[in-house]
């Protein structure tokens, strides 16, 4: 750790600190909510929470003594699908004026030991899309991909759940209104209107087979029927 960079274990009267480096952590990342929210008093009470919350941990980095980086992370596990532990860094920031100097380095040390402390056998992290920096600078210490995120709005999600349960398993009180669901109801009309017609189209046709069959029945009984003088043989 290079002269006057510092990490510890951040306290309750951290907290004010901790609140600023988070709006210019959201303020940089230009992904708003995403990162974290912009109301003051909810972050410093989240914060609070996290400070207490058993398997929470939350560092602060100063250089020269002033404030200028911090790591969030939790302790998750063993569980009911594993038995081991891990680490799962929820934030990692640095100032811009701070950066180079090896503080988020020794962020990440130290983490490295509260996780050894944990028992956690691996750390996870998931930094923000379009954060090329932070990929580059985990990438560089050995973070590689873990698995794949996928995400969708409860709306969306709402909306495609009924749409694939189908009409007939659709309670009245959670029936959708309005143009889409005009356009779904036109749309049901439609199948059932083109599987009525593909199913008189087959009755049709089945009908001409069965008259087809039977004027061939009919015609062989009347030749059988014949007198033999009426019959004509060429040779």
């Amino acid at each position: 750790m290079r002269p006057g960079v510092h990490v510890r274990s951040a306290c309750p009267h951290d907290l004010e600190d901790l609140v600023d480096l988070c709006l210019a952590a959201r303020s940089e990342a230009g992904v708003g909510s995403q990162l974290c929210t912009e109301d003051s008093e909810r972050l410093r009470s989240q914060l609070g929470t996290l400070l207490a919350t058993p398997g929470g941990e939350v560092l602060i980095g100063t250089v020269d003594d002033q404030a200028a980086g911090l790591l969030l992370a939790r302790i998750v596990g063993p569980g009911p699908f594993t038995d081991q532990s891990s680490l799962h860094l929820e934030a990692l920031f640095v100032l811009p004026d701070a950066r180079r100097r090896g503080l988020g380095h020794a962020l990440l040390s130290r983490a490295v030991q509260l996780a050894e402390q944990a028992g956690a056998t691996e750390l996870y992290s998931s930094p923000l899309p379009g954060a090329r920096g932070m990929q580059r600078f985990l990438a560089r210490l050995g973070f590689a991909p873990a698995a794949a995120h996928r995400v969708v709005t409860t709306a969306v999600l709402q909306r495609r759940l009924t749409h694939e349960v189908g009409p007939a398993s659709i309670t009245p009180s959670v029936r959708r209104t309005g143009p889409r669901g005009l356009e779904d109801l036109i749309a049901r009309r439609r199948q059932v209107r083109e599987g009525r017609r593909l199913d008189e189209a087959s009755a049709a046709d089945a009908a001409a087979q069965a008259r087809a069959s039977i004027n061939m029945q009919v015609s062989r009984a009347v030749q059988s029927c014949r007198p033999s003088s009426s019959s004509t043989t060429t040779w």
